[in-house]
């Protein structure tokens, strides 16, 4: 494994969305702004991503794709990529993992880790 992926740090913010979602229905829906940060001397494209979610009933999805929201950045060293997505869960807990594939301008791709956080609706947890 490359010494690079540490030099990429991710930061998390969540939000509950209440106005679009329903616990009668078995949705809630959470926002998410990861601010992603070069902290090495080269810099880094976010080629894919890799999500593992898991709900309060063990309920595991995976979601894989090319870039984040639509786009491919190319961070450059000390400057930070930050954006907004969401996903909607069946419970109203749960959590979010997962790893940036990034590739630098030389060609070496390496991973960088996006390490658990939790989704929960305010006032869930004490």
């Amino acid at each position: 494994m490359s010494e690079l992926g540490s030099t990429i740090k991710v930061e998390v913010k969540t939000e509950y969305i209440e106005e679009q979602s329903s616990a009668k229905e078995e949705r809630y829906l959470f926002r998410y702004t990861i601010t992603i940060i070069n902290l090495g001397q080269v810099a880094a494209t976010l080629e894919s991503r890799h999500w593992r979610i898991t709900d309060a009933n063990n309920h595991k999805s995976e979601v894989q794709g090319a870039g984040v929201v639509g786009e491919t950045p190319r961070i450059e060293p000390n400057t930070a990529y930050q954006y907004s997505s969401g996903t909607v869960l069946e419970t109203p807990l749960g959590v979010m993992q997962g790893t940036y594939t990034m590739v630098t301008d030389d060609g070496e791709r390496f991973e960088a880790t996006i390490h658990p956080f939790r989704l929960a609706v305010p006032g869930l947890l004490h």
